[in-house]
């Protein structure tokens, strides 16, 4: 099943591109459909691999040298970095375009490889949006077993997410060496998982791991960098009363939290439900904001005490709060108003939910059904 996605890419020929984002996003997908003529060299077939391990100049040599230039596809680049130098050749003398496709920019930047100068755009995927998925629409699914096209539409996801898990210390750690001690890797990945959505304590974590903070931090390097990840900073402009410093990490995928925490089925109106919904809240603000190059910037606010409101776009253009409740009440909407307290210029206060109606409090904060505020981004109507 071919889904529509959000992310357009630029017409064959006229661009060359990296295309960045999670395994099983459904990146090669894309590129086939968009751009079916394209040669294609894929990096995961080992005697591809191979070929331009030991010669990498193979790929100027089996280009055209006049004439039409074709449109290159390179899926999996962050196997064989050496090959972005024949890229950059290719670019500057035979006006060659590529799309260079991958999983991982870590080992492209940190071994200090060709990043072609600035010459190439940078498009990020992600996991299914609620504004691809149409009639096939399902939170609950998505909560449980998170965002990637494959899993979500699988008879038997469970499996699948497991496998995911361990196909991402297998080939993306491991193989590529990104750490020394996978045991105790693979134990940090799973008490990340616990704090996703949660402001990180990295020396919490470090103790219960038996290593450094610093180690810890170098840890979730890795998860940003192999796209696993990203973070969510402190709002801590013209703070009136002391506010949390803590940034806030978010999966990129709420079916892989699920796996790594050891969640089980999430039951609607359990505490850790409410998180998956905060985790598919920020995943459809991330994916809209990138999508449409809308360059927001994101954050929360929180005060030490631990009253919070969990996004805030811009400089308070407008505040968000996810309650996976029914029935949102005064103690819902504490966060929101702790926060016009301090900050009386946001303009625009929502609470997503799963009330079935839209309204709005007598103070101006308007409480949205969880698939109109999805409807509203995606139209454009939030920010």
């Amino acid at each position: 099943m071919l889904l529509p996605r959000k992310l357009h890419l630029p017409p064959s020929g006229t661009e060359t591109f990296f295309l960045w984002g999670p395994r099983q996003t459904g990146k090669s997908t894309l590129l086939r459909a968009a751009y079916p003529d394209a040669v294609w060299i894929d990096l995961l077939k080992a005697e591809e691999f191979r070929r331009y391990l030991s010669n990498p100049e193979l790929l100027r040599q089996e280009l055209p040298r006049e004439g039409e230039m074709p449109f290159v596809v390179i899926d999996e680049v962050q196997k064989l970095p050496s090959l972005l130098d024949e890229v950059h050749w290719l670019h500057e003398n035979r006006q060659v375009h590529f799309a260079l496709c991958g999983s991982s920019a870590r080992k492209v930047r940190r071994g200090h490889a060709n990043m072609l100068g600035g010459r190439a755009l940078r498009y990020e995927m992600f996991g299914l949006v609620s504004a691809e998925l149409d009639g096939d629409f399902d939170l609950n699914r998505l909560l449980n077993h998170g965002y990637l096209p494959r899993i979500y539409l699988a008879g038997q996801p469970q499996r699948l997410l497991n496998a995911y898990t361990a196909d991402y210390l297998k080939e993306e750690i491991a193989a590529e060496g990104l750490v020394r001690n996978l045991p105790v890797f693979a134990e940090f990945l799973n008490l990340a998982a616990l704090s996703d959505t949660e402001p990180v304590n990295f020396s919490t974590i470090g103790r219960d791991c038996g290593v450094s903070s610093q180690t810890i931090k170098e840890y979730f390097q890795i998860l940003e960098d192999t796209l696993l990840g990203r973070w969510l900073p402190s709002f801590r402009k013209r703070p009136k009363r002391r506010v949390a410093a803590a940034p806030k990490f978010y999966f990129a995928d709420v079916g892989v939290v699920n796996v790594l925490a050891k969640r089980g089925a999430l039951q609607p109106g359990s505490e850790l439900y409410g998180k998956a919904f905060a985790n598919w809240c920020f995943h459809e603000l991330n994916a809209y904001n990138v999508y449409h190059e809308a360059f927001a910037d994101m954050f929360y606010w929180r005060l030490a005490g631990g009253t919070e409101v969990d996004f805030i776009i811009n400089d308070m253009q407008v505040a968000i709060e996810a309650k996976a409740s029914k029935n949102i009440t005064a103690g819902h909407l504490k966060g929101l108003r702790s926060l016009k307290a301090d900050h009386p210029d946001v303009k625009r206060m929502l609470i997503v939910c799963f009330e079935t109606k839209q309204r709005m409090t007598d103070d101006g904060i308007e409480i949205l059904p969880a698939p109109l505020f999805a409807e509203k981004l995606w139209l454009g109507e939030l920010f």
